[in-house]
């Protein structure tokens, strides 16, 4: 039976696994928003905290806004810092994204939080880490791939590709943050007290190669691309066209899989699956056959076996197909595009379905005025400019 999503034996609709946890988010981009919206739609209580008068794109656009208010703070402003300190008071957890050494300046870092809030967890989210001689350089997902070795790994033999953010940000980042997050609260409801959770993006996408690096230590991995079983090298674990120019992955990797897919194109390639001298002849063959029909024919002629072939679909396609329909695996999105509902499935406390994605700021004067603040005080806040109502 498939369990839709937000519903489950024993559910608890009012909430997910992590309510009445209070997360504080210091607005950033890519990683810490990520992990935001999982910690929301795990249930916890998060506040986004954006800069006034937010301009910059990568803040604004990617659709990782969602399912938590934002409040805008000028953290330049006394009163501003003096509200986020406040905040983290109260708090479980903060997430911040900035350079080492920001938050500190700023009076947010570590020691003084932890002085005030022994009980919190502080997680970071950097490049690079908080120490080490390139810990304050700037960076992106493609540069802490590079450095990892997993760019080394992607792409044809010729030259490495350009992978989409998943690799080093959000794989390698926010989940490892978010790991690191749920470790800690896990370990203070032993011990009483908070930590720090110092995640870097380049480590957690060397991680995500652990596989590689032991097969490549057992010398199973040769340190090349397109040269191995799993990165396009083996004829039976590749991708290939279609007569329409669109594309099937095909991942039979065991002998019963293999045969299936030999079987199902109906050709003959004469040598042994793993006989490496022979994968150029399965390859060709292969090739040969997939372009004698489209990919959706080649779809619907392997559904329900056991070839590992699969369409290779769009972005804006991917939704629709019927497994990921059928588990209700998309949700509706604010701008109409089918956006993906937070995983994994919990029977007892189910993820909450995604939410708005508010502006920044649109939900200063109300969010502070549930969580403690009184009219006057907001008001005043608001008057002096250390927040901002969008």
């Amino acid at each position: 039976m498939i369990v839709p999503p937000g519903v489950g034996p024993g559910s608890d609709a009012g909430g997910g696994a992590l309510a009445g946890i209070r997360v504080v988010e210091l607005g950033g981009i890519g990683p810490v928003p990520f992990a935001g919206m999982v910690l929301a739609e795990l249930g916890a209580d998060v506040v986004r905290v954006d800069r006034p008068h937010e301009t910059n794109p990568l803040a604004l656009a990617g659709g990782l806004r969602r399912s938590r208010p934002s409040i805008a703070v000028d953290l330049k402003h006394p009163d501003g810092r003096a509200l986020v300190q406040r905040l983290v008071d109260e708090a479980d957890v903060l997430v911040e994204g900035w350079r080492p050494g920001v938050a500190e300046r700023l009076g947010l870092g570590p020691s003084e939080c932890l002085a005030r809030n022994p009980r919190l967890v502080h997680g970071r989210m950097t490049g690079w880490g908080q120490t080490g001689p390139w810990a304050r350089s700037a960076g992106h997902d493609l540069t802490y791939a590079a450095v990892s070795g997993s760019l080394h790994a992607l792409g044809p033999e010729e030259r490495p590709v350009v992978p989409v953010p998943p690799v080093a940000d959000f794989a390698g980042g926010s989940m490892y943050l978010v790991t690191g997050i749920l470790a800690a609260l896990v370990s203070r409801s032993s011990t009483g007290r908070g930590q720090v959770v110092d995640a870097a993006m380049v480590e957690g996408a060397a991680h995500l190669a652990s596989l590689v690096h032991g097969l490549l230590g057992a010398g199973g991995w040769r340190d090349e691309r397109a040269a191995n079983l799993l990165d396009g090298g083996a004829p039976f674990y590749d991708v290939y066209a279609c007569a329409d120019g669109e594309f099937v992955a095909v991942g039979a990797l065991e002998p019963e899989f293999w045969r299936a897919l030999v079987d199902g194109l109906g050709v003959d390639v004469g040598v042994d699956q793993y006989d490496t001298e022979g994968w150029p002849a399965q390859r060709a063959a292969f090739a040969a056959a997939f372009r004698l029909r489209t990919r959706d024919a080649w779809a619907e002629h392997f559904a329900g076996s056991d070839a590992c072939v699969a369409p290779v679909l769009s972005l804006a396609e991917a939704a629709s197909h019927p497994q990921l329909a059928a588990r209700g695996t998309f949700a509706p999105g604010p701008s109409g595009h089918p956006v993906p509902r937070t995983p994994p499935r919990l029977s007892g406390t189910p993820s909450l379905d995604p939410g708005p994605e508010p502006a920044p700021g649109a939900d200063t004067v109300a969010w502070l005025t549930s969580h403690g603040f009184s009219e006057e005080e907001v008001s005043a806040l608001v008057g002096c400019g250390a927040v901002h109502q969008a």
